[in-house]
């Protein structure tokens, strides 16, 4: 008898990766480094699953990468893709699903597809750029605490939506440390996230926290008021805050615990001790800290803390960087514009903003905050003198701000919104 042993049969998806392959483009690390830096631009399509992703620890780093699980591919890609001849490069972990992804793109008629053979987890492994859902594992905390100037730091959120795996820190929490206390400013998204981010303070002080001042009434910034009440903290607040913490705490409450499920452990909804109306000096260790209600912005009762002495300034959601700024329904586009003469009048030299790393490029804040705001509603109102329809807003022209993270989360909502408000002014 042949002591020939016949090969093992391939398996049904070996088979569908090498009818794939006959007809995909496939592209290696090298190649892929070169279309980014040449196209910054271009559609990185990530097929794996979120929970996947959460516990690897990130994507590829690009101006547009969105997450589309395979198995949502045909229903969702059109959402993300706009046009068949878009330029996009899919990529799973390992290689083994995106080739049969860019097949089925090629299948809907998407004429510029490339598939990335290596996967993330090679790219993660040759250190290259990757955007993490959690840059500190081992924390509830999204980053640690950093220094931004004496004695002031900063824990800078994520620059995406709150999510499990950030556990709702995607705002900044800042604090002061002086030689009688400390002032934390955002109480955070839920009670373990407060305590974590107090966990970091003691690491760096052994003073109490003696205030912690929100910023508005959005749950990252209010929700973790009563572990710090729990320390025996004075919560500050604009009246404006509490009364929206008061009219919709509860669903803001239900929503956060929706999407932290165990993370929202012992949260319960808590209201600031002490309110003010245009301003509030706190004389503490030596540092005068005035908090501003400097006029409207993002949110009802958005202030921001000044500090004089050191012209820093923790801006709160008046001022954004880094991810496109969102709009709400309730947001005064009009007054935000306005409101920055007064947040310029105070010439800071550093500022924390309310999403996004410490700047002291104030330009830059200008650019994708105030010019954003102006250029939006010249364009708005163009189409309102010319009878346009809410639907002409959702074709205005925002490629500019379209590296920001969230630009394809919140781009054409903002221009619904906008449009819709200044409709009736």
């Amino acid at each position: 008898m042949s002591a020939y042993a016949a090969p093992p049969k391939k398996s049904a998806g070996e088979k569908a990766i090498e009818t794939a392959n006959k007809t995909i483009i496939n592209i290696n690390t090298e190649t892929l480094q070169k279309l980014l830096k040449d196209n910054p631009k271009i559609e990185l399509v990530d097929v794996r699953t979120q929970d996947e992703i959460d516990f690897i620890g990130g994507t590829i780093d690009a101006d547009e990468n969105v997450i589309i699980p395979r198995g949502w591919i045909e229903f969702d890609v059109a959402t993300h893709v706009k046009t068949k001849d878009t330029p996009i490069v899919v990529y799973c972990g390992t290689g083994l699903r995106s080739p049969l992804v860019a097949k089925t793109l090629m299948d809907l008629g998407y004429t510029n597809v490339k598939n990335y053979t290596k996967g993330f987890n090679h790219w993660k492994e040759q250190k290259l750029p990757v955007k993490y859902t959690d840059k500190a594992p081992e924390s509830m905390l999204y980053s640690l605490p950093v220094k931004v100037k004496d004695n002031v730091y900063s824990a800078i959120g994520a620059t995406a939506p709150a999510t499990y795996a950030n556990s709702g820190h995607n705002n900044n929490l800042s604090f002061i440390v002086t030689d009688d206390g400390v002032l934390v400013f955002n109480a955070g998204d839920n009670y373990l996230l407060a305590q974590a981010l107090h966990s970091e303070i003691k690491k760096i002080t052994d003073k109490p926290v003696k205030y912690v001042v929100l910023e508005n009434a959005q749950g990252h910034a209010m929700l973790g008021t009563s572990y710090w009440q729990a320390q025996g903290a004075t919560v500050v607040a604009h009246v404006d805050a509490l009364k929206e913490a008061k009219a919709h705490g509860d669903q803001i409450l239900e929503r956060m615990q929706l999407g932290r499920r165990d993370k929202s452990q012992y949260t319960t909804l808590a209201y600031p001790d002490k309110t003010f109306e245009d301003k509030m000096v706190i004389e503490l260790g030596g540092e005068t800290i005035e908090i501003l209600r400097l006029g409207p912005a993002h949110s009802p009762g958005d202030i921001s803390l000044w500090l004089p002495k050191k012209k820093l300034m923790i801006s709160g959601d008046l001022t954004f960087r880094q991810r496109l700024l969102p709009v709400m329904e309730h947001t005064d586009t009009e007054g935000w514009i306005k409101t920055w003469d007064a947040f310029e009048a105070l010439k800071p030299e550093i500022v924390i903003p309310g999403h996004g790393s410490p700047t002291s490029d104030i330009s830059e804040l200008t650019r994708y905050t105030k010019d954003y705001l102006v250029y939006m509603r010249k364009q708005v109102s163009e189409i309102l003198d010319n009878d346009g329809s809410e639907q002409d807003a959702y074709e205005i022209d925002q490629s500019a701000y379209s590296h920001l993270d969230t630009f394809s989360i919140l781009a054409l909502q903002n221009a619904g919104r906008i449009f819709r408000s200044m409709e009736f002014e």
